[in-house]
């Protein structure tokens, strides 16, 4: 039996990167991870390889930074190693964030983007998978939202540097360049591996849900504040499609087996990552609480510049073209999410 090509995942070492770079390594495949660590840290890949078997190989670089010998290292992974694929996940991802730090997104996640892309168009290598988000829908008009439901304005950068990344690709497969992409529109990632070597560890204070609940949780946060409890649903906060990070991550395999045994149905195609199922953030601390028997200590907040009302996805066109489907239960994931954060506090993390 032949070796599985080498993958390259920009952004290894990040939550939904490492995730990914495990379920590669699962199905056979060589990883190069390049990271710059500037949301991650390099015992991601102590991990990766505790779980696997195998360490990925890393190389420290950013895909963004314009000074040029940085722009060399990144370059030089394109000479040094030999694939035909890569998964981009290099990109700042917090909406509140990206609402007071535009300049900053646009800049690390356009400009990561049209590098790995321009490398890619140099070096002649063929497929990539996008890492996208339903961000791209801004306040849909009906849910569940499909392929089809029209991508509106963006509520925040974060939402647009996807929205025009995905314009990106669009344009530069439409110029005749030979490549192919699978864009995936991620719903709302949680958790972390079962076996607690990975998950989400952000540097500082995290700007997403769930991390800031297990760190309320374990007693590093004094309380979770929920931002909005007027908006338009059943208990006033906000509506998302929660999904498993493991069911996520392994999307992005058979997206690249898909490109790689020329199964795709035009240069590029585009699929939904969710559940079809929305939780609002009340539900999601209820099932937390549920699940792991410990209480998390909130309170309302006013709503948040850039946050969406509701969104939740079909995933059918997934889960029929793919074969993939998100199936494990939320409470399965928000234990796996208390075991990690369990797990850093053993290791004197946090």
């Amino acid at each position: 039996m032949s070796e599985k090509p080498r993958i390259l995942v920009s952004g290894g070492t990040g939550y939904i990167g490492s995730h990914t770079v495990v379920e590669l390594q699962k199905a056979g495949y060589r990883v190069v991870i390049i990271d710059n660590l500037s949301n991650s840290n390099i015992d991601v890949v102590d991990g990766i390889e505790k779980i696997t078997g195998v360490r990925p190989e890393f190389v420290e670089g950013d895909c963004n930074d314009i000074e040029i010998l940085r722009k060399l290292a990144f370059a030089r992974v394109f000479e040094k190693y030999d694939f035909d694929s890569v998964i981009h996940f290099a990109a700042s991802k917090a909406v509140g964030e990206s609402v007071s730090k535009p300049l900053e997104y646009y800049r690390n996640n356009l400009m990561s983007f049209m590098n790995v892309i321009g490398l890619m168009r140099e070096y002649g290598r063929q497929n990539i998978v996008f890492s996208s988000s339903c961000t791209v829908y801004g306040e849909p008009d009906e849910n569940p939202v499909t392929e089809s439901t029209p991508v509106k304005k963006a509520t925040s950068p974060y939402g647009n540097t996807k929205k025009i990344s995905e314009d990106i690709i669009t344009d530069v497969v439409a110029s005749g360049a030979p490549i192919k992409s699978v864009i995936l529109r991620y719903f709302n990632p949680v958790g972390a591996h079962p076996s607690a070597e990975i998950g989400e560890l952000p540097n500082g204070i995290p700007n997403n849900l769930i991390p800031y609940l297990t760190q309320t949780a374990i007693g590093i946060r004094e309380e979770l504040k929920v931002f909005g409890s007027d908006y338009d649903t059943p208990d006033g906060t906000c509506i998302r499609d929660f999904i498993d990070v493991v069911d996520l991550a392994k999307a992005h395999v058979i997206a690249i087996e898909r490109m790689l045994s020329d199964k795709s149905d035009s240069n590029i195609e585009i699929f939904n990552l969710g559940t079809g199922r929305g939780l609002s953030v009340l539900e999601l601390i209820n099932a937390f609480e549920s699940a792991t028997g410990v209480k998390v200590p909130h309170s309302m907040a006013p709503r948040r510049e850039g946050d969406i009302e509701k969104v939740w996805a079909n995933p059918s066109r997934a889960n029929n073209v793919l074969g993939w489907k998100a199936d494990t239960p939320i409470e399965d994931t928000m234990r796996n999410a208390w075991r990690w954060q369990q797990r850093l506090r053993e290791r004197g993390i946090m």
